[in-house]
């Protein structure tokens, strides 16, 4: 039997830089016991091996030796200092190394890296968010729900209501009797704003309870109490569950990760009144925001097919302007920012029929 080690090369050409000048050095390398025999022309060095440092291999390229007193080795032939450093010098490449140099590994690398970050994204994140939100006291909300209100109120994004003092108090009256009929401490503090918008038919929740229902709104569906309870039961339900805060501690890690990567960390905070004034909840918000709706509805006798009815007002075009081009009509926020669909529809007929 041939022993492999007495036919691997004891000895590969490199280059010693010494760390003070950009001279190179033409030398030969050997190993004698546990020490690196370094020589050339005015060059003798024996180095300890355990104070070598070996960067990770790579797949093309020079490679590189670093010695404990700033010098270096460089070898161009890639191939021969593998086979030396493997034979005579004792090195093994890591697992990452070797995974590394495999594409088929990089590519279930990349396939499980997907994986985890899919995961994070839809699970661990929002699981996160929910912890650390318990642990914000309820004045948090408040001062944050009151700046992004006055926020919004400065950007004309919303102005004074041009409702009558007693349509206001009807629609307040309506839903107070409402709520009063879930049990004891089971809803959130909040308070009904109104507001004319430019932004149409609307109704969103802010932290720390302020709900804003507009004028476009309470027009569209005439003033409907029925449906006025289901769309402020929604809203109520986002409050309940504060998702404004989850929300914002969600897109704060989101930011935070990518203000690492890029080293901007101003976008989300000038972006904070927007994210609540026009939130894009995400469907497991919209769903746990419509069961508290229709809990709301139920409590008070209001069947939840009244939320189907308001999906096809919204749907309907109002008079001036342009007609929808088919579904993808965007909802008011009450019912979410995403486009309504059948499935939406189909939770509230369902619940209807569900006695």
């Amino acid at each position: 039997m041939t022993d492999s080690s007495a036919t691997a090369p004891i000895e590969v050409a490199a280059e010693y830089f010494d760390g003070r000048s950009a001279r190179a050095h033409a030398v030969r390398l050997r190993v004698a016991g546990d020490r690196l025999l370094i020589e050339g022309d005015h060059v003798h060095r024996s180095e300890p091996l355990a104070t070598l440092q070996w960067p990770e291999r790579t797949r093309h390229g020079a490679r590189l030796l670093h010695l404990a007193d700033g010098g270096s080795l460089h070898c161009r032939d890639s191939l021969g200092w593998d086979t030396w450093s493997h034979a005579a010098a004792g090195r093994r490449d890591s697992v990452v190394v070797r995974v590394q140099q495999r594409w088929k590994w990089v590519l279930v690398s990349l396939l499980v890296l997907v994986g985890v970050v899919a995961l994070g994204y839809d699970h661990l994140l929002p699981l996160a968010a929910r912890g650390v939100v318990a642990l914000l006291p309820a004045s948090a909300d408040e001062a944050l729900g009151e700046a992004a209100l006055s926020s919004i109120d400065g950007a004309g994004i919303t102005k004074p209501t041009t409702l009558s003092v007693a349509q206001q108090d009807a629609v307040r009256v309506a839903f107070a009797q409402a709520v009063s009929r879930l049990p004891a401490g089971d809803a959130p503090a909040y308070r009904l704003e109104f507001r004319q918008s430019t932004i149409g038919p609307n109704a969103f929740a802010l932290p720390g309870g302020a709900m804003v229902l507009t004028d476009e709104l309470y027009k569209l569906v005439d003033g409907d109490r029925d449906i006025l309870v289901g769309v402020l039961g929604h809203e109520l339900g986002h409050l309940r569950h504060r998702h404004g805060m989850r929300m914002l501690v969600q897109a704060g890690v989101l930011s935070a990760a990518a203000g690492a990567l890029y080293g901007d960390f101003s976008t989300l905070f000038s972006q904070i009144p927007v994210l609540l004034g026009q939130a894009s909840y995400s469907r497991g918000f919209e769903h746990e925001a419509d069961v508290d709706s229709v809990r709301l509805m139920k409590a008070n006798g209001i069947s939840p097919a009244v939320m189907a009815t308001f999906f096809v007002k919204v749907r309907q075009p109002r008079p001036g302007a342009k007609a929808a081009s088919a579904p993808e009509v965007r909802l008011p926020i009450a019912l979410a920012s995403h486009p309504a669909d059948e499935e939406r529809i189909r939770f509230f007929e369902d619940a209807a029929r569900d006695r």
